[in-house]
């Protein structure tokens, strides 16, 4: 008796921008290296993008960081990363996104932060984490009106504009996909310009009065192939 195939799951994406999935993956027992860097060729094949670190700490060993137009393809390379041994420990899903505070920057700006090219040459810190707008009793970001909040934006990004060239930030929305609201990716030359730049921007009122951050993740960016030799023995 012959069944019949199972079809392709038809593709599924966001009008606009790219779907991003964050996984942190622990190697406990053994990984196949080989099968990882095909799972990445193949979505590189259709398209997608992946940025792999090396993790510090106990959080994770590998921390991927794929792209894609299709949330399909980013389910498939995620059951083929799981299936050759690295097990996530955490993982975080988001899409790329031009912010309502940046709605009128020219259209270059706006399609490098939908559909942006990683990694950023020449930048190999590597660090994630998630974070939320507060809705405390004192202070709630949502009641606040809309130019307060791009006012406090505004300001916010003129702290983030003096790391330029030190470091890059990716930030992608997960408001009704994840447990944050966004997910912010940074890649920096130095290990200590995440470090400043995170500091200095902990400061600045938008920050300081209204924002809640998740765990931390960092690490170093590095070829897949790379990154496996160094945490599995790939």
């Amino acid at each position: 008796m012959h069944s019949d195939p199972i079809p392709d799951p038809q593709p599924l994406a966001a009008q606009t921008g790219l779907a991003v999935l964050h996984l942190f993956c622990r190697a406990a027992g053994t990984v196949d290296a080989p099968a990882v860097l095909a799972a990445e060729e193949a979505l590189r094949k259709e398209g997608g993008q992946i940025v792999a670190a090396a993790m510090l700490g106990h959080k994770a060993d590998v921390g991927l960081m794929a792209l894609s137009a299709d949330l399909w393809q980013l389910r498939t390379f995620q059951s083929a990363v799981q299936a050759a041994g690295l097990q996530p420990a955490a993982s975080y899903v988001s899409l790329t996104e031009v912010s309502e505070y940046a709605a009128g920057v020219p259209e270059e700006m706006q399609q490098a932060r939908l559909y942006p090219k990683l990694p950023p040459e020449g930048k190999r810190a590597f660090c994630f984490y998630p974070m939320s707008k507060r809705r405390g009793d004192a202070h709630n970001w949502y009641e606040l009106e809309f130019e307060r909040r791009k006012e406090l934006m505004m300001g916010h990004g003129r702290v983030g504009r003096r790391f330029h060239g030190r470091v890059l930030q990716v930030v992608t929305g997960s408001t009704g996909l994840d447990d944050f609201e966004w997910g912010v990716t940074l890649f920096a030359v130095h290990p200590d310009d995440l470090k400043q730049c995170v500091y200095e921007m902990r400061f600045d009122e938008a920050s300081a009065l209204f924002a809640e951050f998740g765990p931390f993740y960092a690490g170093m960016v590095a070829d897949l192939a790379a990154v496996l030799a160094g945490t599995v023995g790939g």
